[in-house]
């Protein structure tokens, strides 16, 4: 048993990284979808179905909690599976619940009225599937009011980190930062909606300004985790080793992975 983390490619590597080294002693299995990444401009009952079909192979693998580490699934196929998939012995949770509740700083347990908060202009960027989804403007209206979200569809960001053209994915960031900037001049936070996007964090802050807060999921993720798994310890597992499985091509998967996080890193054949 151990905790899995799925991602539709390398993305989720940037939450992996940080829950491995916030919980070192957690064992944990990472699945990325790569054969059919990018998940961002697939639609809806697509994204739905290759999530539940690797969420089931994560089963097999002994992961009887699993974290969607990836915005797309989370926004577009999380709540269908909880309300009618996922059976009572097995968790799914997504990473927006994290990120909302560092934006309004009230736990997600919190179910008293939605109240105003100190921010109130905040810039969205997210795939193209995550944007339509709408999914953070509504679990954000539970819990804020007065928040102006302006969301931008950062189209081709994914595609260009999973080939490992940073050159083209920094020019596509600042591209889509000045899109942004045209229809919300000065935004006092901005939410990178996408697990890939925080390897390109830098790049965001130094388009946006120093003065606008950039939140982004791997680190909050990582903290919620740890709280969730001290309330719930038997969600653990008893494994030791940590696993990495891909739908892609193994070796290119970890030679691309071993770049991102710049250590060894080895997938096997899902």
């Amino acid at each position: 048993m151990a905790v899995g983390l799925f991602d539709s490619g390398l993305g989720g590597l940037t939450v992996y990284d940080a829950v491995s080294k916030r919980l070192p002693d957690v064992p944990l299995v990472y699945f990325g979808d790569n054969a059919h990444a990018p998940y961002g401009v697939r639609d809806a009952d697509d994204v739905y179905n290759l999530t539940t079909s690797a969420v089931e192979r994560m089963w097999d693998a002994g992961c009887d909690l699993v974290i969607l580490a990836c915005n797309t699934a989370s926004a577009a196929a999380l709540r269908r599976m909880q309300e009618s998939w996922i059976p009572s012995d097995k968790r799914v949770l997504g990473v927006f619940v994290p990120l909302i509740e560092a934006l309004t700083e009230r736990s997600w347990g919190d179910n008293s009225p939605p109240r105003e908060v100190e921010v109130k202009h905040v810039a969205l960027f997210a795939t193209p599937a995550t944007v339509a989804s709408r999914a953070f403007q509504r679990e954000l209206a539970f819990r804020a009011i007065g928040v102006d979200v302006e969301a931008q569809a950062c189209g081709g960001v994914v595609d260009a980190i999973e080939d490992g053209d940073l050159i083209l994915a920094e020019a596509l960031v600042r591209s889509h930062v000045d899109a942004l900037q045209r229809k919300m001049p000065e935004p006092q936070a901005a939410i990178l909606g996408c697990t890939h996007y925080p390897l390109m964090h830098d790049t965001f802050q130094d388009a946006l300004g120093a003065d606008v807060k950039v939140y982004s999921q791997a680190n909050l993720v990582a903290d919620s985790l740890a709280d969730y798994l001290e309330r719930h310890p038997k969600m653990i597992g008893e494994g030791k080793d940590n696993l990495f499985l891909t739908t892609g091509d193994p070796r290119k998967v970890s030679d691309r992975a071993t770049q991102f996080l710049r250590r060894q890193i080895s997938f096997q054949a899902a």
